[in-house]
């Protein structure tokens, strides 16, 4: 069997965490339709971050067909074998400049899969045979439309080599570090929270093998460098390579032009920081009103402030900020808006009054790799879908529009979320009729699932079949949190990763009550 690899095999193939553009399935080896592929990935002419390969599983209209019935999936062990020795003489020899994916086998029902890791190329761009067995046939530059690998032509092709060994900063060696900067035990924990099979080999793995598997640590084995994306996510201190990496977030309960204000500063690992202050925020300052009108039996809930959309502005700035720049993200909270900020703006190419309507497409990524973690962690979706979920979630729960802004330099972009009209010059803390009145239906079945013992949410989003983590924070578990029905079982530590909730007093009292 071959290593595995720093993903998890059921969200790729069923697209989860990995855009469909970024999968290619085929049923079986087919050596010259497979090059071009790898060329097309390594290429990275959208900066998405490369894409996988996988061989073993029929594909149709995009989508793998393993768990239909008379599905041609897997490949014999031999054939394996096989498929790893050409696929490096094609990287030697049918593939300029030389370029090598990573591979790792897989069981699927009981067969055997490859897949190939290809990572966008640090020396791109990359030429390919386009045909095999043809020592006359040309040399062709290839990349990814949509789901489909196509040769470069016309002004896509004078795109792609202005682009010639243009690496974006988060993929790019730190010289100015040492692998010692990366942390294994990080690297590890990302692993197991996104259920890679390849944290099951990382414990015997040291911080260079380790890294080099995840693709955060480049160079030869003499003179190994991490890459920027490794020490922004696996080193404790980033803001010590890249000064201001943390996120602001600051409360004026009088408004800006007030004498008080709260401010909490989130420093660490980017993962670890854009989670702990969207999860500060949430238990701090999000509140739900329920109003109940006279000439309806149905009453009104909403929030001053939709998590989702928080969450989205948050990662947003994260996924799209400069980390060569040194100002914070930051969130300004006042009882009339919710403000992120974050430097630069938006790309030149996306016209803002398009941005605004929800329908911009971003066709370069500042951080690719940056956007890879993120996906992988659940943070974000990926490919130009936050800004419109902004607009869907605050519609949803009856908020006013979101307002978005730049300046003519595109220095600086700000997402501001105001606040919702039930909540209009109460402020955070006065409200109408909350939660603490009425417990949910949800928050009864958080209760129920608590009563046994303790638990962490990922047992609790199992218990209760939810996938969506915000839902779960805002419906289920901030509201039981509020009225005191539930507890963390290290409440100085709430972003642990052995963090646990448990029923209180009161909510077993309430449980009992109701059973």
């Amino acid at each position: 069997m071959t290593p595995k690899l720093p993903i998890n095999l059921d969200s790729l193939l069923h697209h989860r965490t990995i855009e469909s553009e970024r999968v290619e399935c085929k049923a079986g080896w087919n050596p010259e339709a497979v090059l071009h592929s790898i060329c097309a990935f390594a290429n990275d002419f959208h900066n998405l971050g490369g894409g996988y390969v996988v061989v073993g599983v029929e594909e149709q209209d995009g989508q793998p067909l393993i768990s239909q019935e008379g599905s041609s999936v897997g490949l014999q062990p031999e054939q394996i074998d096989g498929i790893q020795k050409e696929l490096l003489n094609l990287g030697n020899a049918a593939i300029q400049p030389p370029y090598h994916p990573l591979t790792a086998t897989y069981e699927v029902q009981g067969k055997l899969i490859l897949v190939l890791w290809v990572p966008g190329g640090e020396t791109r761009p990359y030429k390919a045979r386009t045909r095999l067995g043809d020592k006359k046939a040309d040399w062709a530059y290839y990349l990814r439309k949509h789901t489909s690998t196509v040769r470069a032509k016309g002004a896509d092709e004078r795109e792609l080599l202005s682009l010639a060994a243009t690496v974006p900063f988060d993929d790019r060696y730190r010289q100015g570090a040492s692998l010692t900067d990366l942390s294994a035990h990080l690297m590890r924990e990302f692993l197991q929270e996104i259920g890679s099979e390849l944290a099951a080999e990382a414990a015997v793995l040291d911080a260079e093998a380790l890294g080099r598997r995840m693709n955060v640590v480049g160079g030869p084995a003499e003179m190994a460098f991490p890459k920027n994306v490794g020490l922004l996510f696996f080193n404790e201190h980033p803001e010590q390579f890249f000064p201001a990496t943390q996120i602001d977030v600051v409360y004026f309960p009088d408004g800006p032009g007030g004498d008080r204000f709260e401010e909490k500063e989130f420093r660490g690992p980017l993962g670890r920081i854009t989670r702990d202050a969207v999860d500060y925020i949430a238990r701090n300052y999000l509140k739900e009103t329920v109003v109940k009108h006279p000439d309806r039996p149905q009453a009104e809930r909403f929030w001053n402030y939709p998590l989702a959309a928080i969450e989205e502005a948050v990662v947003n700035a994260v996924y799209h900020r400069s980390y060569e720049i040194r100002e914070p993200i930051e969130v300004r909270i006042t009882p009339e808006e919710l403000v992120v900020l974050s430097f630069p703006g938006p790309d030149r190419s996306i016209r803002m009054e398009d941005l605004r309507a929800g329908r911009a497409v971003s066709r370069r990524y500042r951080n690719r790799r940056v956007g890879e973690f993120l996906k992988e962690l659940d943070l974000t979706e990926g490919r130009s879908t936050g800004i419109p979920k902004i607009l869907r979630v605050m519609q949803a729960n009856g908020s006013p529009v979101p307002v978005f802004e730049t300046d003519e330099e595109r220095s600086s972009f700000l997402i501001r979320l105001p606040v919702h009209e039930g909540f209009a010059g109460e402020g955070i803390q006065k409200v109408t009729e909350q939660v603490t009145e009425q417990v949910t239906e949800q928050v009864r079945r958080l209760l129920t699932a608590l009563e046994a013992a303790p638990l962490g949410t990922k047992d609790l989003l199992g218990i209760l079949k939810l996938s969506h983590r915000p839902t779960f924070i805002q419906n289920y578990l901030q509201p039981a949190l509020e009225v005191g029905l539930v507890e963390m079982t290290q409440p100085d530590s709430p972003r642990s990763p052995t963090q646990k909730y448990r029923l209180t007093d009161k909510g077993r009292q309430w449980l009992a009550r109701e059973q």
